[in-house]
């Protein structure tokens, strides 16, 4: 029975291990949950569908239009009969019709109007890629400074053991005689010192974690973490290609230059719907019409089968003079394409810049943690030459101190430049046209 019950509890821890570890989030799982949650990404799947709905009104324009009328009155009064004087008449009439009418030329404003529902719709997809971009950059970020404040926190937490286990060595010195008791004293207050760092680094974690729960829109915050793995630096050759060529493939792939492109090209067709305003419309149209009076001899149906008619023809509009309406439409449209042409080329410009400063901060960062590795193998190496000579009492307690820091300092200092590196490679690998779902750590 005890054995039974011994598997039962290590059956159960494990399942509950597992459990709490499905539980964590890979960066894939929080950029798929950010794009699912995101209200401004909601926003312009929105705009999508309305885009959808103005290029069914623009389709619209081409169809012919078909209404259908009936009506009822009721006409009542006294009227003067030479025969039998002043009486009351009452007359129930019923009439009825159909009218059609097509658009056969309008300057071809309906195709203009048609393209440029078309490009609404173009644009409203590079918007929403670019909601999208953004959002998974932010949550690629919160998630890496995650990392960087648990693994800081397991820095400390180590170098904390090893403080533990120098104060039981230093006070077997003391003892001996072979290191002053000031020693001690100034280790254990480095053990103190100590705790109060992992505080503020246990803080800063549950801080990130929230940030990042929060981003996500995930309501249990307590039991919210990221998944554990050991995060090394991701394979990639980006900066094994020349700038220029990172430039021009931002250029050609990125939403937001795709976006100042459409809109100059929908003020261009702005421009062209305004100048339909000069040409003249010409319009067809269908008429049929009938009617029936109640209280006669002919039956109703009768009535509205021999009084019925058509009329059809075609009607010709032309503009002459509407208060300089048209162009000063047509002029607002040539200012606005200006507008968008300039706000193209400042577009180009800006992302220019942002990929020359993305590659140069991660040309710099691949240096900077090359040289935090460096500098942390030789504040070990230091550390470890300080620690023998403080053994023999050679080295105070301050000075070995001060040593040990050094390593701590130098531990942490990996730490940030290596996220730091890959959070600015991720950056570069999306400029270069790497999709947001083939993001890896």
């Amino acid at each position: 029975m005890k054995k039974l019950i011994i598997c039962s509890i290590v059956l159960f821890s494990f399942a509950f291990a597992k459990a709490q570890q499905n539980n964590r989030w890979t960066l894939q799982e929080c950029i798929q949950q950010a794009i699912d949650k995101n209200i401004s990404i909601k926003n312009g799947e929105l705009d999508k569908e309305v885009a959808a709905v103005e290029k069914r009104d623009a389709l619209g324009n081409f169809l012919p239009s078909l209404n259908l009328s009936a009506r009822r009155t009721v006409s009542q009064g006294f009227q003067f009969n030479p025969v039998s004087g002043f009486q009351n008449n009452k007359r129930t009439n019923l009439s009825g019709g159909a009218s059609s009418g097509v658009t056969i030329f309008d300057g071809l404003r309906s195709f203009r109007q048609y393209k440029r529902a078309n490009l609404s719709a173009e644009a409203a997809d590079y918007r929403l890629q670019n909601l999208i971009d953004n959002t998974a950059l932010n949550v690629a970020n919160t998630f890496l400074n995650v990392l960087f404040n648990r693994e800081n926190l397991q820095v400390l937490l180590k170098q904390h053991e090893v403080t533990n286990s120098q104060i039981k060595q230093t006070q077997n010195l003391v003892e001996a005689g072979s290191l002053p008791r000031g020693d001690l004293l100034e280790i254990q207050a480095t053990y103190e010192s100590e705790n109060q760092q992992i505080i503020t680094a246990e803080n800063s974690l549950a801080i990130s974690k929230l940030n990042l729960a929060q981003l996500l829109m995930v309501e249990d915050y307590e039991n919210f973490d990221v998944a554990q793995v050991d995060y090394s630096l991701p394979v990639t050759s980006i900066l094994d290609n020349e700038v220029d060529l990172v430039v021009n493939n931002a250029l050609d792939t990125r939403s937001e230059i795709k976006i100042a492109e459409i809109n100059k090209k929908l003020s261009s067709q702005d421009l062209l719907i305004a100048r339909s305003g000069y040409a003249p419309t010409v319009t067809g149209f269908l008429n049929y019409n009938t009617n029936a009076q109640e209280d006669t001899d002919l039956e109703i149906l009768d009535q509205l089968y021999l009084l019925d008619g058509i009329s059809y023809g075609i009607s010709l509009n032309v503009p002459v003079f509407n208060g300089f309406s048209t162009r000063n439409q047509v002029e607002r449209a040539k200012i606005n394409l200006e507008r968008a042409n300039y706000a193209e080329q400042q577009a180009k410009l800006d992302l220019e810049a942002l990929v020359y400063r993305a590659y140069t901060d991660a040309e710099g960062s691949k240096v900077a943690y090359s040289s935090a590795l460096k500098t942390l193998e030789a504040r070990r190496t230091a550390f470890q030459y300080s620690q023998e000579r403080y053994n023999v009492g050679l080295l105070n307690a301050f000075d070995f101190e001060q040593s040990r820091q050094q390593v701590v300092s130098a531990e942490n200092q990996v730490i940030q430049s290596k996220y730091q590196y890959i959070f600015n490679l991720k950056v570069l690998e999306l400029y270069f046209g790497i999709p947001v779902n083939e993001l890896r750590l």
